[in-house]
């Protein structure tokens, strides 16, 4: 109909799942959107896909963080020397089986960093939700674009305990819409290692 708003004209929240999406930190301190560099193990058995959570492992290294774990930030990418062509090479993603030796990874990885993460809610979303604990739910990520495709399980609701904490709703007018299913929540990770009370692996 005529007259209506941008937010009406657009559909419901969309589906496409896209990880963890840094975009910005809590408070008012500036905030460069820095990323810290972590070793990635050769020929690591585990794809780790762009915006999946990462973890630190007992090996010294970094590697994919699954449902339960405790978080250390979100992969932006890895800087390594191709051991085929010996070429210096970035991608956003870590393939897996990947065998060079000097792999370095991105990670934003700021305890108090902000990210954008898609709900896996096929039902309504409530602004109770907000300020809420919840695990994430791992599914590999994008072949095409080799983007994450990790939600927020929304089943996993808690006043106690989860990786995630819930601090609002997305500003993107094509995912904002609370009450339809699928919305974008503004998280910080909850269990983050960087702020563990026990920092070791």
């Amino acid at each position: 109909r005529k007259g209506r708003s941008i937010k009406e004209a657009i559909m419901a929240n969309t589906s496409n799942r896209f990880g963890l999406r840094a975009i910005g930190k809590v408070g008012q301190n500036d905030d460069n959107q820095g990323l810290s560099e972590y070793d990635v193990a050769a020929s690591t058995t585990s794809a780790i896909y762009f915006q999946d959570p990462v973890k630190a492992s007992s090996d010294g290294v970094i590697v994919r963080a699954i449902a339960g774990e405790t978080i250390l930030g979100g992969l932006n990418g890895i800087f390594y020397t191709d051991s085929a062509t010996n070429k210096p090479t970035w991608a956003n993603n870590l393939a897996a089986a990947n065998a060079a030796t000097d792999i370095v990874a991105f990670v934003a990885d700021d305890p108090y960093e902000r990210f954008e993460i898609k709900s896996n809610n096929a039902g309504a979303s409530a602004q109770t939700d907000v300020f809420m604990n919840y695990d994430i739910s791992y599914v590999a990520g994008d072949s095409a674009n080799y983007v994450s495709k990790v939600s927020l399980n929304d089943s996993t609701a808690s006043t106690a305990s989860g990786q995630l904490k819930v601090l609002g709703v997305s500003k993107n007018i094509a995912d904002n819409e609370i009450g339809a299913a699928n919305v974008n929540w503004v998280v910080t990770v909850n269990e983050h290692w960087l702020k563990s009370a026990v920092n070791g692996v």
